[in-house]
């Protein structure tokens, strides 16, 4: 392994120098939406075809989620997401920061990406998809608390987004297995959306509840997604670095090749003669 690229030091050489990661969490986090936006609309707008076949709400719910745990999987495996790192989500990304292994200015910019591509995606699904999409019960695919209420949302968004976060942080830092973090990550949002959704909406993602918030003017428990997600995934974070120190985490990134930069741990890839195989989590 090379040594380690020196990381900026101010915001202007942050962008001049990494850009295109931010593009890329921008990027990923418009396609989940984009596809959020088009199977929530599928299998569940009054008017689609696979709505009135598929009447169970359970199994509508099913569907969504397998193809978002897939979604996010594709997300994580290509070649953008292996640059970036794949965070898509700001409550990811502090706690990577928390953790000391994403920059501080590099974190500002990922944050600021996410809530713009996540904004820019459900604006390109609306556009696509009209009506449909943008009027009840879809109303681009925003986030709000169940039949119980912003308490049992709030509980249920900490401890799902504890949970993701416990996940990742103890199989990407396992060589043997670091190469399923992403398979474990979308299962758990497949998972997710089929169990937990009821309760809270399923976001985990203070960008991915903006984007639908923002054009839908739904703000009363906005804040729950901001706040719960963002908690849940710190106290998963203060765990493990209790138990095994934050030294134990490898890198920020939820997939790791060799033959791609860092941004975060400072990798260089080695020349193009070199092995260009995968080295997910614990570069070797």
């Amino acid at each position: 392994m090379m040594p380690p690229a020196k990381r900026p030091s101010g915001p202007f050489a942050a962008l001049r120098g990494h850009w295109p990661e931010y593009l890329i969490e921008a990027w990923a986090l418009g396609t989940f939406m984009i596809s959020a936006g088009v199977f929530a609309t599928l299998l569940g707008a009054p008017a689609s075809p696979l709505t009135k076949l598929i009447s169970s709400p359970y199994l509508q719910r099913a569907l969504v989620g397998l193809a978002m745990g897939t979604t996010a999987v594709a997300l994580i495996y290509s070649p953008w997401g292996k640059r970036s790192g794949a965070h898509m989500n700001p409550a990811v990304t502090l706690t990577f920061l928390r953790l000391g292994k994403v920059a501080p200015w590099d974190a500002a910019f990922f944050i600021l990406a996410q809530f713009a591509g996540g904004v820019a995606g459900v604006s390109i699904a609306a556009a696509l998809l009209g009506d449909a999409f943008v009027t009840s019960p879809i109303r681009y695919v925003a986030t709000a608390p169940g039949r119980f209420g912003a308490p049992a949302a709030f509980l249920a968004e900490f401890l799902i987004s504890a949970l993701l976060m416990s996940v990742i942080l103890r199989v990407s830092n396992i060589p043997r297995y670091a190469k399923y973090t992403g398979l474990c990550a979308g299962a758990l949002v497949a998972a997710y959306i089929t169990l937990e959704a009821p309760l809270s909406g399923m976001s985990m993602n203070p960008a991915r509840s903006f984007a639908s918030a923002f054009p839908a003017r739904l703000w009363s428990d906005l804040w729950l997604y901001f706040v719960a997600p963002v908690l849940g995934m710190q106290a998963a974070a203060a765990w493990y670095a209790h138990r095994r120190g934050c030294e134990a985490v490898a890198c920020a990134k939820l997939q790791h090749p060799t033959d791609q930069r860092c941004i975060h741990c400072g990798y260089i890839p080695p020349p193009a003669s070199a092995t260009s195989s995968d080295a997910p989590g614990v570069l070797q």
